[in-house]
């Protein structure tokens, strides 16, 4: 009898054992699978998604698979090139699925049986090509969810009124779809971000959404009401089922159709010759007098990114402000107000004036350097406006409609610590982007580079500031770019321009919806993170890391390992820091420039501790921007 009962606890105590230190197979894993199977395109999962592994063990972990101690609950497989049918039946067998993430795929037709999964959170289907209409009461059974991004597909019909009865509801993106008639009126006291820009709605804005502004409704002519300071007509509704015809006028005369108007292709084609022809001469002149000029280049091997520097106040700039070039930016201020031609600049920020492509080629031109998101160039324009073009490499694949619905949210940022593009260039083969040159250049310049300046004006009230500037910068943009996966994604002391008081000025943020389906999108810092590393996966914590690399930089002084494409040089910050904090020796990790400052060291750890929590190398450890923030903002001098 004792020997009878022995065997199965041995047993017991054998398997227990042996799921230790081997993959013991989740029950997910078997419709996980099948999911995967019925798509037509799923190349991307075939190297971790193997059959007959555990999709949650360590050791055998699938690609964009969450799982807490029992279940797959999250799937985020956004950016992986998915297409075919989504097996929802395979879907539903996954008990504790919260989360579905397919953004940026090519997943196409009629919207799946999501509302099948009643307990999902969020549901994240940005950028498909998913269409028609959705059935109204479509969400009446999925009261759970919190978030849904259905934004840049070809979605039709009404939005569904059964969205008004989902009381948790916090986010929705339906932007640049196809939607048309009236919004529900959506009144839930937890919505906090709503976008329904970019459509064909109809009539009036329901009063308990004009808390939101005006904002979200933009691109939707046929809407009124008192957030739009538009009055709404008795007849609106029957108004708004013919067709605008101004709007079709309008839109024929910017030069946005579907091809050039009467007499324009031979404008076009001249303008496009010309900015070729400028480029070259540009990058021949100057790769010439590379060696006379000196342009201060920082000397690291491997910076994948452009350096803004001081140019030699040897240089002569080259005055063009003649009657000729002033004529010539008056008679684009017309054309730059309202959209501009097809081959022209489109000015998205009129604070510096107002000019054209033709300004742009008569004005003196330095090159800055090339990096992996395109080449930059100096440049004065006639006004004495001095200018930083670049031009953008590798968006090609982004539509026209496209570029112009990113680029022009960019000139809508409005704050202290962002730099706001000016204008930019669209034409299939080139793609230019305009901002204001910041003469005291980059952090990176600053802190590492020959400054030929007094290492004091980095002290540590200096260097404070800076930090604290790119927190509230950072903020800002994880505010308005919520429903990005990366809200900046290319945060680095190299994209961190300083003004002439010492502000900082984050650049070169918000690229990935342009760049996400080419292979510049690696050339991201955020791309550096460990889990893009190891799981190609990215998210708005990928900035996190970021920011906590350039706050090891600033106090610390030294030149990140991270920057590098090999990390062969520099230091590594991160391992830095997480050693000093192990070993009780953070202090010894402070710049020697600042350390001096005794009344402030205490200061000075605390962020030491903040850049180690955001370079958390678990994500479900690192801490989130808001708190980030919050901390940073604690810090005194």
């Amino acid at each position: 009898m004792a020997a009878a009962s022995f065997l199965p606890s041995c047993f017991l105590i054998f398997i227990l054992i042996f799921c230790l230190y081997t993959p013991c197979l989740s029950n997910d894993g078997v419709p996980l699978y099948e999911f995967k199977e019925a798509l037509d395109e799923s190349a991307s999962l075939d190297s971790t998604w193997i059959k007959g592994t555990d999709p949650c063990h360590k050791e055998t972990k699938w690609k964009g698979v969450e799982c807490n101690a029992e279940n797959v609950i999250n799937l985020y497989l956004m950016n992986n090139g998915l297409a075919g049918d989504i097996a929802i039946d395979s879907l539903a067998n996954l008990k504790g699925l919260r989360v579905v993430s397919l953004e940026n795929n090519s997943f196409s037709g009629p919207l799946p049986e999501f509302n099948r999964l009643t307990k999902l959170k969020s549901l994240f289907l940005a950028q498909n090509e998913f269409s028609g209409e959705i059935p109204s009461d479509f969400f009446s059974k999925m009261g759970s969810l919190k978030k849904i991004e259905l934004a840049r597909n070809n979605f039709s019909g009404r939005i569904p009124d059964s969205l008004v009865k989902l009381e948790n509801l916090m986010v929705l993106f339906l932007e640049q779809n196809e939607f048309s008639g009236p919004i529900p009126s959506l009144a839930q006291k937890s919505l906090e971000k709503i976008d329904l820009s970019n459509n064909k709605l109809q009539g009036e804005i329901p009063p308990a959404m004009s808390r939101f502004g005006a904002k979200p409704f933009d691109g939707n002519p046929d809407l009124c009401g008192t957030v739009l300071s538009k009055e709404c007509k008795a007849d609106e509704e029957s108004e708004n089922e013919a067709p605008a015809e101004d709007n079709i006028n309008e839109t024929k005369e910017s030069g946005s159709g579907p091809g050039p108007g009467p007499g324009s292709g031979s404008g076009a084609k001249w303008v496009v010759l010309s900015v070729v022809v400028a480029l070259l001469v540009v990058t021949i002149a100057f790769k010439g007098k590379r060696k006379e000029d000196d342009f201060q280049m920082l000397g690291k091997d491997n910076l994948d990114e452009t350096v803004q520097v001081h140019i030699p106040s040897s240089m002569k700039k080259r005055n063009l402000s003649s009657r000729k070039g002033i004529d010539s930016m008056n008679s684009s201020r017309k054309g730059s107000q309202k959209g501009g031609k097809k081959g022209d600049l489109i000015v998205i920020n009129e604070e510096k004036g107002v000019f054209g492509l033709p300004d742009l080629m008569k004005a003196a031109a330095e090159v800055l350097g090339s990096g992996g998101l395109g080449s930059a160039y100096k440049a004065v324009m006639a006004n004495g406006v001095s200018v930083v073009v670049k031009r953008l490499r590798d968006v090609n694949k982004v539509s026209r409609e496209t570029f112009d619905t990113e680029v022009r949210k960019l000139g809508t940022m409005r704050h202290q610590n962002i730099l706001t593009p000016l204008a930019y260039h669209y034409r299939k083969e080139e793609k230019l982007l305009v901002s204001e040159f910041v003469a005291k250049g980059s952090l990176l310049y600053l802190l590492h580079g020959d400054r030929g300046i007094s290492h004091a004006e980095l002290n540590w009230s200096t260097r404070l500031k800076i930090i604290q500037g790119v927190a509230q910068g950072m903020g800002y943009l994880h505010n308005e770019f919520a429903q990005y996966e990366l809200p900046h994604g290319n945060l680095k002391s190299s994209n961190i321009l300083i003004s002439s008081n010492y502000d900082p000025l984050l650049n070169d943020y918000a690229f990935y919806p342009l760049i996400n389906n080419t292979q510049s999108v690696q050339q991201l810092f955020a791309y550096k993170t460990p889990e893009a590393v190891l799981y190609q996966q990215v998210s708005p914590k990928s900035d996190v890391f970021c920011l906590g690399i350039v706050i090891l930089e600033i106090v610390t002084g030294k030149f990140p390992s991270q920057y590098l494409n090999n990390q062969k040089g520099g230091t590594d910050v991160v391992q830095w820091i997480k050693t000093a904090i192990s070993e009780n020796k953070v202090s010894e990790l402070i710049d020697p420039e600042i350390a001096n400052v005794s009344n402030s060291l205490e200061q000075m750890e605390k962020l030491l501790y903040i850049g180690a929590d955001c370079t958390e190398s678990d994500q479900e450890k690192r801490i989130v921007m808001r708190e980030a923030i919050k901390r940073i903002e604690e810090i005194k001098v």
